[in-house]
């Protein structure tokens, strides 16, 4: 399965993702700011990244252009809320959330997964 970034400003919802994706076989880091992302990408080459809906655009473009500049081969998926829409131009996916069931989000997620043999 992927190593998955999953990045975003409230812990209830990366918690949330984080046991989704891991019972689905993903292996999964969080992160809430600035410095957790760039140590993440530093260490890390991640499959894919998640930006979270509840960032705001400018955050979300700033995390956007940081995961493309550290971890260029990640595929980058963003969440965004029903009633704001996407901020971003330049990901592989995006997903209106919330999602009352999480099979939507993981299929999103294992659509953007690389190939194993």
């Amino acid at each position: 399965m992927a190593l998955v970034l999953c990045t975003g400003i409230d812990p209830e919802l990366l918690a949330s993702r984080k046991l989704i994706l891991e019972g689905d076989g993903h292996t999964v880091v969080s992160t809430m700011d600035q410095r957790e992302l760039e140590k993440a990408c530093a260490e890390q080459n991640f499959d894919i990244a998640i930006i979270g809906e509840a960032m705001s655009p400018k955050v979300k473009r700033w995390a956007s252009q940081l995961i493309r500049e550290k971890c260029p081969s990640s595929r980058m998926l963003e969440l965004y809320p029903f009633y704001a829409g996407r901020s971003l131009t330049d990901v592989d996916a995006w997903l209106a959330m919330p999602r009352e069931h999480p099979e939507e989000f993981k299929e999103v997620v294992n659509s953007l997964a690389p190939q194993r043999r």
